[in-house]
């Protein structure tokens, strides 16, 4: 196999790569952007599914994520130094650089948007779980005041600071 068919396999399995990618990613952001109408809702019954459609695209991301340390492994065989997609984009032959320059960009800015898009249910899921813990603890106090100083109620009853009586 001469260097330009090496070449050209990795180009295009890279190109492959990133098209995989792509494509998760997308799906990723519209499972992202349900479950957040879903966790807003409060949608039990579509969160255990969506939670399933999660567990199949972490997957494939694994997949890409795996097929990416392989790709760099086969470069590397190949004599070209690359440590990530980016350094072998700049690599590759002037013909399809500019393509797969602007697909590692696109999957580079998607992944930025994922982060951004999981942080936020991650804030709303957090939100709905202090929630519930404020009204549990209104349930389990009869939603009395629980006093922060002294031994008594005596403190919350009325204006000790304004109006102490004693």
């Amino acid at each position: 196999m001469t260097v330009t068919e090496t070449t050209q396999g990795w180009e295009a399995e890279l190109g492959s790569l990133l098209d995989e990618l792509s494509s998760v990613q997308e799906e990723l952001l519209a499972v992202l952007a349900i479950k957040r109408e879903q966790l807003a809702q409060v949608d039990l019954p579509g969160l255990s599914q969506t939670q399933a459609r999660e567990e199949l695209l972490a997957e494939r991301l694994k997949a890409c994520q795996e097929r990416r340390s392989d790709l760099i492994a086969t470069a590397r065989k190949a004599g070209l130094e690359g440590d990530s997609i980016g350094r072998l984009v700049n690599l590759a032959g002037s013909g399809s650089r500019g393509k797969l320059s602007e697909q590692a960009k696109t999957a580079a800015a998607k992944m930025r948007l994922l982060r951004h898009e999981s942080l936020t249910n991650w804030v709303l899921a957090q939100r709905a779980l202090l929630h519930v813990s404020q009204l549990i603890e209104i349930i389990a106090t009869g939603g009395r005041l629980q006093p922060t100083y002294g031994e008594s109620d005596s403190v919350h009853s009325c204006g000790a600071l304004v109006n102490q009586e004693a």
